[in-house]
């Protein structure tokens, strides 16, 4: 399972960003522009409130969970949520969090 999240945070970072590049270099840092398209529809704003809803979800956990579990570097996890969003930050702890768990029973 360690090397599976790991790879899907890598993914979870390469294709997000694979679309958003793009646009990135198409409009600058336009907040307004993103906003608005990124609301364009009933079913764009549907997608955002879901991710909205399971970063806020996803950020109380890896904060309760690492910490309950003493995760090293969870909060890496956390910037990776903020600033990537859940599609990485949320693999990357679980990978953190089976890698820590293997080396503990390892000892």
């Amino acid at each position: 399972m360690t090397k599976l999240y790991l790879v899907l945070a890598i993914l979870g970072t390469v294709l997000p960003y694979g679309a958003f590049v793009p646009w990135l270099f198409a409009n600058g840092v336009d907040i307004v522009l993103f906003a608005e398209q990124a609301t364009v529809n009933a079913i764009s704003t549907f997608a955002w409130l879901d991710v909205l809803v399971s970063a806020i979800v996803s950020l109380v956990f890896i904060v309760v969970d690492g910490t309950r579990n003493r995760i090293k570097y969870y909060q890496v996890a956390i910037v990776a949520t903020l600033t990537v969003g859940v599609s990485c930050g949320l693999p990357l702890y679980l990978y953190l969090k089976e890698k820590q768990q293997k080396t503990s029973v390892r000892c």
